[in-house]
């Protein structure tokens, strides 16, 4: 465990329709690009905190119990699902479907601005806790505390040629498929086969059931869910330019910029594709107050795996105000 300390907190908005368990109706609110969809739980006035789920995995199954855990604690939660993802949709036709980081974090904002939520915490994993980072790095004045599982998730695309040890390379060969248009037919017609792979590799102790994956795949059926996935993983190989309305953010994360918010960072220790660290190799990223924990008996969808140490975290970080 590694720790640093110091100050922030905030307040919440809606709108309405649908279904979604133990989180509430299914809502919608628009920005400038997105129609996103997103669940909200907990008191009105309670502190709020936006949780963001990976890829390729569920709000929904993520924080179907961390939410209402929160919930309990006086936190009014907001669950949204990521571009490409549910009901989700870009508001016309033009729109590149980017999966880049810099538009996973201005769809943060955007989100936020949308709900008139001044401040949130953020915590994420693999997609969404990038977004968080990336929100919490450019806009800190946004962000009250933040939660992001395997560290610093922004992205040096400047390095992005640059080889891992063939131990982590192995994780990552969906990354690989992707650059191909082999990979992309694939993800088209076998989404959940390759979801399934992906499950079963980067959480190998995780005894997921059948109705959990059957209610994620539901998500994957959005009709920009491959070219948004797809475009995600070629841009951060380099491979494949932004939508240019990102561009000057894109050269801000070059610099991989200080996060400088109170933040608690978790590893699992069963996650089957980012090994769990002792932190101190992206410590020099976190600027303000700042702890690590590796989380037993979890592997890379860390809230669904472990949903306690989860929450426990958000907690931790906002208590580090």
């Amino acid at each position: 465990m590694t720790s640093r300390r110091s100050p922030g907190r905030a307040q919440a908005g809606a709108a309405a329709e649908g279904s979604g368990d133990g989180l509430g109706p299914l809502r919608r609110t628009r920005t400038d690009v997105l129609e996103i969809a997103y669940h909200d739980v907990g008191p009105v006035r309670g502190t709020p905190v936006i949780l963001l789920h990976g890829w390729p995995f569920s709000p929904v199954g993520s924080y179907a119990e961390v939410a209402p855990a929160l919930a309990r604690r006086g936190y009014r939660c907001y669950i949204p699902y990521l571009r490409g993802h549910g009901e989700t949709r870009f508001l016309r036709a033009g729109t590149v479907r980017s999966g880049q980081q810099a538009a996973l974090g201005a769809d943060l904002i955007a989100f936020m601005d949308a709900l008139h939520l001044p401040r949130a915490l953020f915590a994420g994993y693999d997609w969404g806790g990038r977004a968080a980072d990336v929100a919490a790095a450019l806009w800190p004045e946004r962000c009250t505390g933040l939660v992001s599982v395997n560290g610093y998730l922004i992205q040096n695309i400047a390095a992005a040629q640059e080889p891992l040890a063939p131990s982590m390379e192995e994780g990552y060969w969906y990354f690989f498929y992707f650059l191909t248009e082999r990979g992309r037919e694939g993800l088209r017609r076998n989404r959940e086969d390759l979801a399934r792979v992906v499950w079963h590799r980067n959480s190998p102790a995780w005894r997921f059931t059948e109705a959990e994956f059957a209610q994620t795949a539901e998500l994957w059926t959005n009709p920009d869910y491959v070219d948004v996935v797809v475009h995600g993983y070629r841009h951060r190989l380099a491979a494949a330019p932004g939508d240019p309305r990102y561009e000057a953010l894109e050269r801000r994360l070059l610099d991989q910029p200080a996060i400088t918010v109170p933040t608690v960072t978790l590893d699992g220790a069963t996650d089957g594709v980012i090994p769990p660290t002792d932190g101190s190799g992206y410590a020099a990223h976190f600027t303000g107050p700042w702890t690590h924990r590796i989380v037993a008996d979890a592997g890379h969808n860390l809230p669904q795996e472990q949903p306690a140490a989860f929450a426990d975290a958000v907690a931790e970080a906002d208590a580090m105000n």
